[in-house]
């Protein structure tokens, strides 16, 4: 993939990263915001204290907001792999979307190449691409329901689904499989269904089924 063209825009809202960490994940978010200037804006208000390491508009432009060895206010609350301060361990990749409708074909070009150039500078495997939902269920929904996993997949930049097979069909054979997929052990079982649904099957409804087994893969 062709390096993309990348407009820097620095904002004050960063730090070092803790303790010595270096970047093992990848956090996608949604900005929810009336367009990507307004996103940018927000990000580098010092009185907002959030920013992100990059932000992707809908025509596929690329704003680096926050160098990538430093530590960005995007993630929050939440834990991976039962690891937590997901600032310290990521990347933050903004997604110039509402929530409410699909991912333009400019803007995912864009985000796969952003991706695989991090992916490779920093070591980063597959299953260390995860939403912000991922990481903070219940708090958090984005990148959303019309986010193409599966096409990030397909390439190599984000894990495949694989199938569990359960002794048993209930909610602690479900949560045991969502945990060691990575998803936080504090979470209630509701919000641990709807969460993995959002990643795998938006589409899907109702009670526990064998189909919701099949979670992101390590």
């Amino acid at each position: 993939m062709a390096t993309p063209q990348i407009t820097t825009r620095l904002s004050p809202n960063c730090g070092p990263r803790r303790d010595g960490l270096r970047p093992a994940l990848v956090v996608l978010h949604y900005t929810a915001m009336h367009s990507a200037e307004a996103a940018i804006t927000r990000l580098c208000d010092p009185q907002a204290e959030v920013s992100a390491h990059y932000l992707i508009s809908v025509a596929g432009a690329v704003t680096q907001l926050v160098p990538e060895d430093k530590r960005a206010w995007h993630a929050g609350a939440g834990s991976w792999h039962g690891q937590d301060d997901i600032n310290s361990r990521s990347i933050g990749i903004e997604l110039d979307n509402s929530g409410g409708h699909p991912f333009p074909e400019p803007q995912m070009a864009a985000l796969e190449t952003l991706l695989s150039g991090i992916m490779h500078r920093w070591s980063i495997p597959p299953a260390g691409v995860i939403g912000h939902s991922d990481m903070a269920p219940g708090r958090k929904i984005d990148p959303g329901p019309h986010f193409d996993w599966a096409r990030l997949a397909r390439q190599g930049l984000a894990a495949r689904p694989a199938a569990q097979t359960p002794a048993t069909l209930d909610e602690h054979s479900f949560a045991t499989c969502a945990h060691a997929a990575g998803y936080p052990q504090d979470t209630p079982f509701k919000t641990l269904l709807a969460t993995t649904r959002l990643r795998t099957a938006p589409w899907r409804r109702g009670p526990l089924t064998l189909a919701d087994y099949t979670l992101p893969s390590n």
